[in-house]
């Protein structure tokens, strides 16, 4: 017997582990508490993860929990909602330039209406007035019109492809992502979506008009670069 230990006084064998080795001790010989049923302790096999058995319903592609600013989807979006956001973005679009053209034709009009405020029989003021042709506003205020449009146009564009939204999409609570991942297009893909379109209208406009009737609600031009517009509430 041996009293030279302090933790062990009574000269008791230590408990042996698996494959003799010593089993930890705590602190005045006492043992390590043992792990919570259930829960491993250190340097047990772990349990591989869970994986969901074969016909779990997965989670869709698109919407996926992390997308600031946008909400779920509910399923694709209507014919008559892509419809209205179309209109709604062609008016903001089409806006300031149709003012200003509205602009230039009602000058372009009163300049041509000076040839009846020439006599009847002098030619000379009516040829006069019929060369002169519309003054030069008008045609800045041609250039403006299309400036404005096209400005118009491409922060469409860029929003469409950041973010899935244009303002007509947002307002009718719905977005345009890729099939695939639910990702948005980006800008580029946007555009190339936006040249698509031709294959929409060049048979009788059918294209448009697909989505009424087909299961992912997808014209040509979402079929030829992989895109849906799904509803967000």
């Amino acid at each position: 017997m041996s009293f030279g230990d302090p933790n062990n006084p009574y000269g008791q064998q230590p408990p042996q582990g698996p494959y003799g080795q010593q089993a930890p001790q705590g602190p005045y010989g006492q043992q390590p508490p043992v792990p919570p049923q259930g829960q491993p302790g250190y340097g047990y096999p772990q349990q591989p993860p869970q994986q969901q058995p074969y016909g779990y319903p997965q989670q869709p592609p698109y919407g996926q929990p992390g997308m600031p600013g946008m909400g779920m989807p509910t399923g694709y979006a209507s014919w008559g909602a892509r419809l209205c956001a179309l209109l709604i973005d062609g008016l903001i679009v089409g806006l300031v330039p149709g003012i200003l053209y509205g602009i230039a034709v009602g000058i372009t009009a009163s300049s041509v209406n000076k040839v009846s405020t020439c006599a009847y029989d002098d030619y000379q003021c009516r040829a006069d007035a019929a060369s002169a042709g519309p003054p030069a506003i008008v045609f800045v205020l041609i250039a403006l019109a299309g400036l404005a449009a096209m400005a118009a146009g491409i922060f469409m564009l860029v929003k469409e492809g950041n973010t899935g939204q244009t303002v007509g999409k947002k307002a009718m609570s719905i977005r345009l992502v890729r099939e695939d991942t639910g990702q948005p297009l980006g800008f580029g893909m946007a555009f190339v979506r936006r040249l698509a379109h031709f294959l929409d209208s060049i048979a009788c406009y059918i294209g448009w008009l697909w989505p009424l009737w087909d299961d992912k609600a997808q014209t040509f031009a979402d079929k030829a670069v992989g895109s849906v517009v799904v509803k967000t509430q």
